[in-house]
């Protein structure tokens, strides 16, 4: 999923997932709003004893319920979501002040990445998750493990070189930091930075100008093609 209209080059971290956020919560005022309007407008017109009123008001009670048991929820997870991949996002902006680059809400057409990372340590995907855990690597489930492996071959198609998927834990406790389930790295947020500083050096200055550059194309490219559709 993407943004259109936005420069997918520079998107801010948790971008889309807060534009959710917010087109959710106003439509979801907006609907109650209208429900509202309408029961009380059909009780001036035709009384307060009238089917017509009744049934409106039934229909609002109704998507009152239902948006108490399953939209806020949901709002909630999506809130929290948003908030974990920007507090990731600031962490990582700080790398972007050295030779790292960093990207956000990185997208071909095919679900987004949260963050993507070219830097002298090599390329690498990170996929924010907000729960509050605790986490147990050897029970991450296998759904999140093919987003992260997905990820990182959207990312090599582009890029012509390995990349490294990362599941990164806002809040949670992970039992075995920096462990890997199915070539996927899982660590809590605290520890992205240092593992990222101990990585060595794998690109070169030019090399990582060069795979940053090519997804700024693919990006745009991308963008473009979207607009013309």
């Amino acid at each position: 999923m993407h943004i259109i209209g936005s420069d997918p080059t520079s998107r801010t971290a948790g971008q889309y997932a807060r534009a959710t956020v917010t087109r959710l919560r106003l439509r979801t005022l907006v609907t109650l709003g209208v429900l509202a309007v309408a029961t009380a407008s059909l009780g001036r017109l035709f009384g307060l004893h009238s089917g017509l009123f009744i049934s409106s008001e039934v229909a609002l009670l109704v998507s009152m319920f239902v948006i108490s048991r399953y939209v806020l929820p949901l709002l909630d997870r999506r809130d929290r979501g948003a908030t974990g991949e920007e507090q990731v996002g600031g962490l990582l902006d700080g790398l972007a002040d050295g030779e790292w680059r960093v990207m956000h809400d990185v997208s071909f057409g095919r679900g987004n990445v949260d963050h993507v990372l070219v830097g002298p340590a090599g390329v690498f995907t990170v996929e924010t998750k907000s729960h509050p855990g605790p986490v147990r690597v050897g029970q991450v489930h296998g759904r999140t493990l093919s987003q992260a492996q997905a990820q990182r071959r959207a990312i090599e198609q582009v890029t012509g070189v390995n990349v490294e998927p990362l599941l990164v834990f806002s809040r949670a406790w992970v039992d075995r930091p920096m462990a890997r389930r199915k070539g996927v790295r899982v660590l809590p947020a605290r520890m992205l930075s240092g593992y990222l500083a101990r990585g060595g050096e794998m690109l070169s200055r030019e090399e990582i100008d060069r795979v940053h550059g090519l997804l700024e194309t693919a990006l745009s490219d991308h963008e473009a093609h979207a607009r013309r559709q």
